[in-house]
């Protein structure tokens, strides 16, 4: 471990995601503390827990950590950065958002066999908000465009990984099969009040 004067782990990976500004992989800092990858994983789940109801939380995409500012914190910032507030999403675009973040990896022909309509549009709209993004090649015919979620949508609706998601269940569809409707299957929070910043 490098010598940082009885500074804690905590404390030196504080340190570094602060300087960084950016997402950092577990992989890299264990390698520039000199530590195990178990260390810093059980250090950054000490993290999470210490920021949870201040200012700033940790926030973690796969792989990657970041130090942001806490959804609560949001209002104050943007009166201090002379914002006035956030756009609103459509039902449509909070409806193909909701089904990127539960279904990730998914072409948008998948997307539009759950909703039942074309949705490139949609998409797009997520694309250009930083919400989702394009994440590779299905390995089939026509090799279609997968899409995720981004560490910005997990900023954006106050989640420190998509295992804080609330359950959700959206079938798979048979070919030929026709879905419910999308209105069964979201959660139960208003997905047209959701703000982006």
């Amino acid at each position: 471990m490098v010598d940082t004067q009885s500074l804690s782990l905590e404390g030196q990976i504080e340190a570094i995601l602060f300087v960084a500004g950016e997402p950092v992989a577990l992989s890299q800092l264990a390698e520039w503390l000199e530590v195990s990858l178990a260390q810093i994983e059980a250090a950054v789940e000490r993290l999470i827990v210490h920021y949870q109801h201040r200012g700033i939380t940790v926030l973690r995409h796969e792989d990657r950590i970041q130090c942001v500012t806490s959804v609560g914190a949001a209002p104050v910032v943007r009166r201090m950065l002379g914002q006035s507030g956030a756009t609103k999403l459509s039902n449509a675009v909070s409806e193909v958002l909701t089904i990127i973040a539960y279904r990730q990896p998914i072409t948008r022909a998948q997307i539009e066999a759950i909703r039942g309509v074309d949705c490139s549009t949609l998409v797009r709209q997520l694309q250009i908000r930083e919400l989702v993004v394009d994440v590779g090649r299905l390995d089939t015919v026509g090799r279609p465009v997968l899409f995720a979620t981004t560490d910005h949508f997990l900023r954006q609706f106050g989640l420190t990984s998509l295992r804080d998601l609330p359950p959700l269940d959206i079938p798979l569809l048979a070919e030929g099969e026709d879905p419910p409707p999308l209105q069964t299957m979201l959660p139960m929070v208003p997905m047209a009040d959701t703000h982006i910043d």
